[in-house]
């Protein structure tokens, strides 16, 4: 993978990570399994990792859950509520363990002792606590802001209003603790009973129940629904009441506040997994959902010690279940396409119950996922879950061979388009783009985004309306808007001031910046700076559009000598694309995305219409006199106070060159946090490095 290609692959991962988060912590209505979460946020870790100086400033590592956008109020964390890190198999508890010997210094014979409890399948809460007194209960939300749920925490009968004392166990002046909050299995199935008889929502599980009785603006609705609270930590303390894991959870519970009865202390990795085991073997007679074990480090001056990373401390890991199994029918596969155009295969099963969930559904993630399988309607299948909203299949037992192979479509069950798969994907997507119904949404709400044009007042919400409406469908349908203001004043929650203020922001966008417009579009692998590369050469937008159809004839004419390989032609093509793009930095990737995109008839309508509507200037970039000008410039490392496509413009804006590499070319390198190899090399060549703080400097003497 090219760097352009994994800093595209990391932006998409960024949207795709922030969007699954929304809707699980925001919306209580998550799309995906747990495992494929986590199976993208490890893709995530990966392509970080190999690419250490890509990470973005709203990479999915750096961030914890979701902001929220509830009518709940939003309310800062006293102390962050972190994540914590996983582990999915024995020896990845062993190289935790490892982990916190080497960071500690420690010797081979150091007894680490851990605490091991449940891990609860809830909603994260922090009770805080003043002079013994419940005064606020937030959700995690963000991790650094949640919402305020303290009259609707009030109403469960786990959490005490006040802090009990006694003995010789000193009250806290503040004291905040934190745990989860969920509903047990059976009142879970009671729940969605009374539900189906007076006609209301039916829950898809006990977390998600939960999860939307405690966000209730209503407290009595909470009320009325069987929630519990179960503690696990603490945040802000006046002062600490034990020094250790075990002992200051006891000082909780002898407070009022129940926690785990399985949490223990033990003192060899071998005790902890034989605990892990115990918990495991009981997993499906608990009266609450829980996903696995989580193991915290006991004494607290090792834990201050550890601290943490972006986005989970190092002193503790959650130590994951297997996923739980049955067989069933496979009546049938269907496709949906999400909101970003990939097509996913869905299994209709006959429906099982796996782990106390009726399954009826089941993910087959892609066609390729299919073909390894060769799952076939009618097939014997086995199914598995760990907690997931959408289990998959794993094996095919048995089918008759004499029913025909499943065969994944080559359009776009929505709208027609063709649906394509990109060299190294294994993702099949529709190319209908704006066009497509499904993909509308989150199309136009990238076209507004701040990154392209930048519409204020456009938000989410007021999308969702506009297309519920019918006004607008495509780009072009937005600049029309003012139509529909009469209209819009009759709605709730319009006024004259709000519907003018939005329609002279629209207005205000008659003439934007050429890559801006064409990175809105969200047209594959060109994202802002591949947008302006190609435009620092081509121009304007139907320079463009002109480069794309070259390449669509270019593909056309280009056929495969007889018997070369796939691969060989495939090489042999895509030079030809990069060399007629003549960009650097800039591949057959982004070639191939722009025809594929200039390929479908109506995409070139959308474009059409919307340059009839908006009058893009010719893009120049504009430079300024600066001790970098005529410099090439590097970046590398995490930038902290920017974005470093942000950082690239600034470089240019400069009149300097943002280069991807370091060499004897290069001039300077700002170096952010944890910068490796660049760094290492810059301080070889003799190359000048300067920090984060050196070149905002740069950038500021330069006005």
């Amino acid at each position: 993978m090219t760097p352009d290609q994994a800093a595209d692959r990391l932006a998409y991962l960024a949207a795709e990570i922030a969007r699954h988060n929304r809707l699980y912590h925001d919306q209580d209505a998550p799309e995906i399994s747990d495992a494929d979460y986590d199976a993208l946020m490890r893709e995530n870790a990966a392509l970080e990792a190999a690419f250490p100086d890509l990470v973005r400033t709203d990479s999915p590592s750096l961030t914890v859950g979701s902001a929220t956008t509830s009518r709940l109020s939003k309310v800062a964390h006293a102390k962050p509520m972190l994540s914590l890190g996983n582990a999915f198999t024995d020896d990845e508890v062993r190289e935790f363990i490892s982990r916190v010997r080497r960071f500690l210094n420690l010797s081979t014979d150091e007894i680490v002792a851990l605490t091991a409890e449940p891990k609860i399948d809830g909603l994260s809460c922090s009770l805080r606590f003043e002079k013994g007194l419940l005064v606020q209960a937030l959700t995690r939300g963000d991790g650094s802001v949640g919402e305020d749920v303290t009259s609707n925490v009030r109403t469960i009968k786990d959490v005490v209003s006040e802090l009990r004392t006694g003995g010789n166990l000193p009250l806290p002046e503040t004291f905040e603790v934190r745990g989860e909050v969920y509903m047990s299995k059976k009142d879970f199935a009671e729940l969605n009973e009374r539900q189906r008889e007076i006609g209301g929502k039916i829950f898809s599980n006990p977390r998600n129940a939960a999860a939307g009785s405690l966000r209730q603006m209503d407290s009595s609705v909470t009320g009325e629904r069987p929630l519990h609270f179960l503690a696990h930590g603490w945040g802000e303390v006046s002062e600490r009441l034990a020094d250790t894991q075990r002992e200051m959870m006891g000082a909780i519970e002898a407070m009022g506040l129940k926690v785990s009865r399985l949490l223990t202390k033990v003192e060899t990795v071998e005790a902890a997994l034989a605990h892990y085991r115990s918990i495991e073997a009981e997993r499906a007679t608990m009266p609450f959902d829980i996903d696995g074990v989580v193991y915290k480090v006991d004494r607290l001056d090792w834990q201050q010690r550890l601290g943490q990373v972006a986005r989970a401390p190092r002193w503790a890991i959650a130590h994951k279940f297997p996923a739980e199994r049955a067989q069933t029918i496979l009546n049938a596969i269907d496709i949906q396409v999400g909101r970003t155009g990939k097509l996913t295969p869905v299994a209709r099963l006959e429906p099982v119950t796996v782990g106390g969930v009726v399954v009826s559904n089941a993910t087959l993630h892609n066609a390729d996922e299919i073909e390894r399988l060769g799952a076939r309607p009618g097939d014997r299948v086995v199914i598995q879950r760990a907690g997931d909203v959408i289990p998959q299949i794993v094996e095919v037992l048995s089918r008759d061979e004499d029913r025909p192979a499943f065969v994944f479509p080559t359009h776009c069950p929505v709208c027609g388009s063709e649906a394509v798969r990109e060299e190294g994907e294994v993702d099949i997507r529709c190319t209908g783009g704006l066009i497509c119904a499904v993909q509308r949404f989150e199309r136009l709400r990238h076209f507004v985004s701040r990154g392209a044009l930048d519409i204020e007042g456009l938000g989410e919400k007021t999308i969702d309306e506009f297309l519920a409406l019918g006004w607008i469908k495509e780009p072009a349908d937005i600049f029309r808007l003012s139509a529909h203001r009469e209209a819009l004043l009759e709605r709730e929650g319009w006024k004259a001031v709000s519907v003018d203020k939005l329609l002279a922001a629209i207005e205000a966008k008659r003439a934007p910046d050429a890559a801006r417009l064409l990175f809105g579009l969200g047209i594959r692998h060109t994202g802002i700076v591949t947008a302006r590369d190609l435009l620092k050469r081509y121009a304007t937008l139907p320079a463009i559009a002109e480069l794309a159809q070259t390449i669509i004839a270019l593909r056309d004419a280009t056929q495969p000598v007889l018997g070369e390989a796939d691969a060989r032609f495939r090489n042999r093509l895509d030079k030809a694309v990069a060399e007629q793009i003549g960009v650097e930095n800039v591949g057959a990737a982004v070639g191939h995305a722009l025809a594929d995109f200039f390929h479908e008839p109506h995409n070139v309508a959308v474009w059409d219409d919307l340059l009839a509507e908006v009058t893009p200037p010719p893009f120049v970039v504009e430079t300024q006199a600066s001790e970098v000008s005529g410099q090439t410039v590097v970046f590398t490392g995490k930038l902290l106070t920017m974005s470093r496509d942000e950082a690239k413009a600034q470089a240019e804006r400069l009149g300097a060159k943002a280069a991807g590499s370091v060499s004897k070319a290069t001039d300077l390198v700002v170096a952010g946090a944890d910068a490796g190899s660049k760094l290492k090399k810059a301080a070889e060549l003799g190359i000048r490095v300067a920090t984060e703080e050196d070149w905002a400097a740069i950038v500021a003497r330069a006005g």
